[in-house]
């Protein structure tokens, strides 16, 4: 009888060790579960983070080719001005240019008549 009695409380002890096992083997698993679980939810957290600045660099990049396009059609708009600009460049340049010859054909000039119109020393 002592014998199947220690049998048994070996076979209690074996189940509660086993059962102790089991439920400490549980709770780990359990832990280890709601860490990954943690982890997944800050990823979730900072994905949507990254999402609302990524939105608004859209928003901006949206904004810049607006702005970008207005630009362009403006500076359009001043093409002919510029066109008009240059086309008096050049005017004003071959202006200079005859200015110049006249200049040097007026000095050859009074170079060939000065001498007839000297004013006698008073």
């Amino acid at each position: 009888m002592a014998g199947k009695e220690d049998e048994k409380q070996e076979r209690d002890e074996l189940a509660d060790s086993l059962n102790d096992l089991f439920t400490n083997l549980s709770t780990m698993i359990k832990g280890d579960l709601q860490g990954t679980n943690n982890l997944l939810e800050l990823l979730e957290k900072m994905n949507l983070r990254v999402t609302e600045e990524y939105k608004g660099f859209g928003d901006v990049a949206s904004g810049l080719r607006v702005f970008m396009e207005q630009l362009k059609a403006k500076s359009g708009s001043f093409d002919e001005y510029v066109q008009q600009i240059d086309a008096i460049e050049q005017q004003v340049t071959e202006f200079e240019a005859v200015i110049s010859m006249l200049d040097k054909y007026v000095s050859l000039l009074e170079s060939k008549v000065q001498p007839f119109y000297q004013v006698p020393p008073s």
